[in-house]
């Protein structure tokens, strides 16, 4: 059950580690204590912000039927009663929608339910094949071309999702980034927030100097080795958006997690991942899949429009940004 894994601490060179697997992922966070911090209120704090990330997926995951979230897929035309967390990524999931100019679209569930993925896969090294007979021979498109419009009634909890269920995995990650590092701030102002590489970068590491993070290589499994890249971060936030995982074959036919509302399919031709810098974690996180499922023929003049901080690996290997994004670069794989 999510919030049910061990949260796992260690003091190492100055800062406090502290680790946990939720959403799928492994999640972390990186503090340095304030001179005069007492060990044990670092420690209480480093646990609480970890545990926000199991409270997000407590709420929001489409892989229980009794969580919030698929209770109110259950009937997404009524008004119903949800939690706080719950009726915040729905507000979430409407501004990135809206932000995006309709490119993110939580109306996706469907979709990947009909590609198969109705069920944590266990992505991994080899491919997952899936064979399902039920597979439709036409896409399901999302919203039917409608904006998604939510209702929120925020003084009772109540929310009414719309005509269709809605998907909140990268919504939900991103918010848990954002609100742990918000718990965070107070108590140690210099840390880092990672879930899966979709981080908040506050203050530096001991010694000084930006957070260094890596961007993966997204070539299956990490094929080349290595990152394509190294960021030096400050007071930033950083997501990518990539296929490097959750890819699988239905029915003979290589498919992956990032649908396209405008064809219900997956999308983001000739790309196999996107990272944006923000100053926000969900923000980066919504147009990092926007920017993805632009494809690599329009990704480029997308970003540059929205003065976006990106950097793009296409299909054979080749690295592009944007100038945007130059400053945080540290290193670059040729």
């Amino acid at each position: 059950m999510p919030g049910a894994t061990r949260q796992e601490q260690r003091w190492e060179a100055g800062e406090l580690v502290s680790e946990r697997v939720a959403m799928a992922t492994r999640c972390a966070v990186r503090l340095v204590p304030p001179d005069g911090a007492e060990p044990s209120r670092i420690e209480a704090a480093a646990a609480e912000a970890l545990a926000i990330f199991a409270e997000v997926e407590a709420a929001c995951t489409r892989f229980r039927a009794d969580s919030p979230l698929m209770r109110a897929n259950q009937a997404p035309d009524r008004w119903q009663r949800v939690p706080r967390i719950l009726l915040e990524a729905v507000e979430e999931a409407k501004r990135a929608h809206d932000r995006t100019g309709g490119r993110v679209d939580p109306r996706v569930l469907g979709a990947l339910v009909d590609l198969g993925y109705d069920r944590t896969l266990p992505f991994g090294r080899e491919a997952v094949r899936l064979a399902r007979a039920g597979l439709p021979a036409g896409p399901r498109r999302p919203g039917r071309g409608g904006a998604f419009r939510p209702g929120i009634r925020r003084a009772e909890g109540e929310v009414r999702l719309g005509p269709e269920s809605i998907d909140l995995g990268g919504i939900g990650k991103g918010l848990a980034v954002r609100w742990a590092d918000q718990s965070l701030m107070a108590v140690a102002p210099d840390h880092l927030v990672d879930a899966g590489g979709d981080c908040a970068c506050r203050g530096g590491p001991p010694g000084g100097g930006p957070w260094l993070v890596g961007v993966e290589d997204p070539s299956p499994c990490g094929e080349q080795g290595g990152p394509v890249a190294v960021l030096g971060l400050r007071d930033r936030a950083v997501a990518t958006s990539s296929v490097r995982l959750r890819r699988w074959t239905a029915n003979g036919r290589p498919v992956h997690h990032l649908i396209d509302p405008r064809t219900g399919r997956p999308g983001g031709e000739g790309l196999l991942a996107v990272t944006v810098v923000g100053e926000d974690p969900a923000v980066a996180e919504s147009w990092s899949k926007a920017l993805f499922l632009a494809g690599r023929r329009q990704i480029g003049s997308l970003a540059r429009r929205r003065g976006l901080a990106a950097l793009w690996v296409e299909e054979d290997g080749k690295v592009s940004t944007t100038g945007q994004i130059e400053r945080y670069l540290r290193w670059r794989r040729a």
